[in-house]
């Protein structure tokens, strides 16, 4: 996608709906089920405030979209688990959930419903309402382009409209007569095309010739059980190789912090400098020369702050054979810098190949070739500017639109 499709998106001017002009206002309803939900949900309301003043949001969201005005029913930390064994073991409280949550909002009677993320909750959800005439929106496409494609088809039985943060996923379910469009990443907005690493490394205390590993294990307690002594191990093995090397570890949240303190107090990594961040992960990445880190969205943000990164990741033994017994993987790659770039860019190391052996090697690899790691500049800014689109203001159009089908389409100069 060449540069000079991406239009800078200014702040939107109120539109007049049939909703606003009534005496009840617009209702929106919205769930997200984790932290990047929560915060694409805040940025989604925000700019659907700026267009309908006086609208109404509620469902499950986190402190984000709480802050943003909605009222929140329900925490999104009640929906954020992972993986086979884990779904099944919350099954029954989840499946009750959303019945009630069903119910309240067959009786609140939205003019919209936006499930973000969570497919596995929203789509049952979002089918649910739109039978009953409730016009459904899904925000971010489950990785269509890395399981089974045909699941398109559904996902357009559960909602009237799909709003893609990648370019390669609208073909998809054009294939399969599906409204889905490009919004972009709101994260492509957020971060700097050129990232101040100097202010990061002041920030963070450090000092600007020391070698620097930003690593980053999950924000979930199950990936910090199944990664976090791995690549400890191969930061280890790193700092063995690089004398004086600096260790930065963002914890997302209170209790994962416990999980990493617990992990570093282990006698055989007492001599390496670790340091232990209460968040702050972008800034770690930023200051860091290299990122070792999980695969999901974090990989993205390490793209965007322009930093070679090696990506590891295990599931659970359960669901890892459920995926190779039904051959549900349909792609050579799964972190997303690769997918995007259609091509290794970040070494990756999946299940049994994710070894502190072969993810000390790949860090290493970057540290020992300055000149590597600086030719993968061009490829981020490129991928950066793809992503660059306005994505809470162009969702917010695509929303509103759909919620108040009067509402004209976008002028000359719009986000598409």
């Amino acid at each position: 996608m060449p540069h000079n499709d991406v239009v800078p998106v200014s702040a939107p001017t109120p539109v007049p709906s049939s909703a606003d002009s009534a005496s009840a206002p617009l209702r929106i309803a919205l769930v997200a089920g984790e932290a990047s939900g929560d915060l694409l949900g805040a940025g989604l309301i925000e700019q659907l405030r700026a267009r309908h003043p006086q609208a109404i949001f509620a469902g499950v969201g986190g402190d984000s979209m709480r802050a943003a005005g909605m009222d929140t029913w329900h925490d999104a930390s009640e929906l954020a688990v992972m993986g086979l064994s884990e779904v099944l073991r919350h099954l029954p409280r989840l499946l009750r959930l959303r019945r009630d949550l069903r119910e309240r909002l067959l009786q609140w009677r939205p003019d919209i419903f936006v499930g973000i993320d969570a497919p596995d909750f929203n789509l049952g959800l979002e089918r649910a309402l739109k039978q009953r005439g409730i016009r459904t929106v899904h925000y971010v496409s489950p990785s269509i382009w890395a399981w089974r494609q045909g699941r398109a088809a559904k996902i357009g039985r559960s909602a009237d409209l799909v709003l893609c943060l990648f370019p390669m996923e609208p073909p998809i379910y054009a294939t399969h007569g599906v409204d889905a469009r490009f919004v972009g990443h709101p994260l492509a907005e957020m971060l700097a095309l050129e990232p101040d690493r100097a202010a990061a490394r002041t920030a963070l205390g450090l000092a600007d010739d020391a070698p620097v590993l930003a690593v980053l294990p999950g924000s979930r307690l199950g990936e910090i059980a199944r990664l976090g002594e791995i690549f400890l191990d191969a930061a280890a093995r790193v700092a063995a190789a690089l004398p004086g090397l600096r260790i930065v570890v963002p914890a997302a949240n209170a209790s994962c912090r416990d999980a990493i303190d617990a992990l570093r107090a282990q006698t055989r990594f007492a001599h390496l400098d670790i340091r232990v961040l209460d968040g702050q992960a972008r800034t770690a990445m930023v200051a860091s020369d290299v990122v070792l880190l999980a695969s999901g969205t974090a990989t993205l943000e390490a793209l965007l702050a322009k930093r070679p990164m090696v990506v590891g990741y295990r599931i659970s033994p359960s669901t890892a054979f459920v995926v190779r017994l039904l051959r549900l993987m349909k792609v050579d790659r799964f972190s997303l810098p690769n997918v995007l770039a259609g091509r290794t860019i970040a070494p990756e190391f999946m299940q049994e190949a994710c070894t502190p052996e072969n993810l000390s090697t790949a860090v290493l690899h970057w540290f020992r070739d300055p000149h590597a790691a600086q030719a993968l500049q061009p490829v981020y800014r490129d991928l950066h500017l793809q992503l660059r689109r306005g994505a809470s203001a162009t969702a917010a159009d695509a929303v509103a639109r759909l919620a108040v089908p009067a509402l004209p389409a976008p002028g000359p100069g719009a986000t598409p």
